[in-house]
């Protein structure tokens, strides 16, 4: 009798976790997400295509725009820190460490407020800049900057213990063999990291095209200007008219339909990097 007691208690606990997590991602992640596209086509397919409209346009041509140019630069970025942080032992290297991490410990607005204060025209540097032609917060530069600033930790985050575990003797095999820097790079450290990088790509995109915080308080939403993806969805949600909102939930089955195939390609990296560890 208490081996039968014994046996069933240690079946209900894992079934009792596995349900409670099932629930859990029903209710928080599954239904908001098909509740996207309920509300998109609620109304039938032609208001659903009719909501990407002109300035839906803008917005999203914007926010790729943003994304093109803040994810090369935080993998340059990501791809030099990690190697150093890994590879090497220098002053400052925790401090480093640390900074990467920046941007998940301040909020998006902070970090928002930061780059008004730097380069807002109130600022020296800001009012030097526009009196010289280049106008940074409310315009497209700032919107820029600040996606730059939220996104990178992604790419080196991923990176960094990925290339901690590998490890240096291949690179070091390849220094005694006469190989050059670049030769090691690309031969050597590039395809042992190829996975892990796509992934922290992957990642850094997806927060690059969402980012609202940060975005919202350099733009100054500016319609054709200054406004992005998520920005014009928070316009049009919040113009309370029933047509208005459903092109709201239109705009946003992009970045659900982005963080479905988020989900997607990030099982497939794991999958194809698990493959070739074993």
């Amino acid at each position: 009798m208490g081996n039968v007691s014994k046996n069933w208690k240690e079946r209900m606990i894992p079934a009792t976790l596995i349900t409670v997590t099932l629930l859990f991602i029903a209710l928080f992640l599954v239904l908001p997400l098909a509740s996207i596209f309920v509300e998109a086509f609620r109304k039938g397919p032609a208001l659903f295509f009719a909501s990407f409209d002109k300035e839906a346009a803008e917005a999203i041509f914007l926010t790729i725009v943003c994304a093109l140019i803040a994810v090369p630069l935080n993998v340059i970025f990501g791809v030099a820190a990690a190697w150093c942080i890994a590879k090497f032992e220098f002053r400052g290297k925790n401090i480093l460490t640390t900074l990467i991490d920046l941007p998940f410990a301040v909020s998006p607005v902070i970090a928002g407020l930061v780059f008004v204060l730097a380069f807002g025209e109130s600022s020296k540097l800001g009012a030097w800049l526009v009196a010289h032609g280049f106008k940074i917060i409310f315009a497209p530069p700032g919107i820029i900057l600040a996606t730059i600033f939220v996104t990178i930790p992604f790419v080196a985050r991923e990176l960094i213990p990925l290339m901690q575990e590998q490890g240096t003797l291949e690179e070091e095999a390849a220094v005694a063999l006469g190989a050059s820097g670049w030769s090691i790079f690309w031969r050597v450290t590039l395809p042992n990291i190829k996975w892990g990088l796509l992934y922290g790509v992957i990642l850094c995109n997806a927060r690059a095209m969402g980012e609202f915080g940060a975005v919202s308080v350099v733009s100054g939403h500016m319609q054709g200007s200054t406004i992005t993806l998520p920005l014009q969805i928070e316009v049009l949600n919040q113009s309370y008219s029933a047509n208005a909102t459903v092109a709201a939930f239109s705009l946003a089955t992009l970045l659900a339909a982005l963080a479905l195939v988020t989900l997607v390609v990030k099982s497939i990296v794991e999958w194809k990097n698990k493959r070739e560890r074993s």
